[in-house]
């Protein structure tokens, strides 16, 4: 991917080194339970988010120079992720009529408080709709790399390019509506409309990339595999496989992998926003 000369976003607030710890669920159980129950048994991780308080603990004090290099090199990767989106959501919103609300992304170690609760790293990067941020621990591509063996720039830009994307469902009223859905049908069909929501976040994510390639040629060979490899290795019935040796399918709440592969690669080969509609397609 194309990056370095790309702008900067202001709208990074770098908390690495910022501990916090949370009373009922911490410690290295705690993420364990947190990351199987989350990730691999059907469960909204923002639910999990708010069952403990949180107490901070003074900053250890690491500058970014002393930081290991690499580490702020993918966080200056983020930030310039970051403001490609907001530079094509807002002239996709513009183009809609409409005004594009930048959200913040938030850098963190460990573990971190946010408006929908508590949050530790196991729980994955995740857009918290009730402060419009999206968190990311930097540990996670590493995760992503090494344990799912999705490599690349673009496989990370592609996990950003789906939090925004579920920032966009946020701002249309789309996730409000699937949330009022939920409480009214059985946790299957919760679940099935919670798939809906993230295949059109990735189909989202496919969008943003069309259009940031159309405007500033950001892709190179090998990229969009690299995506499609990335949406792949974090399906439901992989992460079930993997840590069940079976799948529960009414237990989903992203999609398969061949479903998030193909909703990513349905936005980036059409670049249209209407292509993304989830919701009306049966048989999911």
């Amino acid at each position: 991917m194309r990056w370095g000369e790309g702008r900067r976003s202001d709208n990074v607030e770098d908390r690495r080194g910022i501990q916090v710890s949370r009373g009922m669920v911490g410690g290295g159980v705690g993420t364990i339970v947190l990351l199987l129950v989350s990730l691999y048994l059907g469960i909204d991780p923002t639910f999990l988010l708010q069952q403990a308080p949180t107490v901070s603990v003074p900053p250890t004090g690491t500058s970014r120079e002393a930081r290991p290099a690499e580490e702020n090199r993918l966080a200056d990767f983020i930030s310039v992720v970051l403001a490609d989106t907001e530079d094509t959501w807002r002239d996709l919103f513009r183009r809609g009529g409409n005004t594009y609300r930048e959200p913040k992304l938030v850098l963190f170690t460990d573990a971190a408080e946010s408006a929908c609760g508590f949050a530790e790293s196991a729980v994955g990067p995740f857009y918290c709709p009730r402060d419009q941020k999206v968190y990311i621990d930097l540990g996670f591509y590493r995760e992503l790399k090494d344990r799912f063996h999705a490599e690349g720039d673009f496989a990370q830009a592609y996990v950003i390019a789906h939090e925004i994307g579920h920032h966009v469902q946020n701002l249309l009223g789309i996730s409000e509506k699937v949330r009022n859905d939920r409480a009214r049908v059985s946790q299957v069909e919760g679940n099935r409309l919670s798939v809906r929501l993230e295949l059109q976040a990735d189909c989202l994510a496919g969008i943003w990339a069309f259009h940031a390639n159309k405007a500033r040629n950001i892709l190179e060979a090998g990229d969009v595999e690299e995506a499609l490899g990335a949406a792949s290795a974090i399906g439901d019935d992989r992460l079930q496989k993997r840590a069940r040796g079976f799948v529960v399918p009414d237990a989903f709440t992203h999609g398969t992998a061949e479903q998030r592969a193909h909703w990513f690669r349905a936005g980036i080969e059409s670049g249209d926003i209407n292509q993304c509609n989830t919701f009306k397609v049966a048989g999911m």
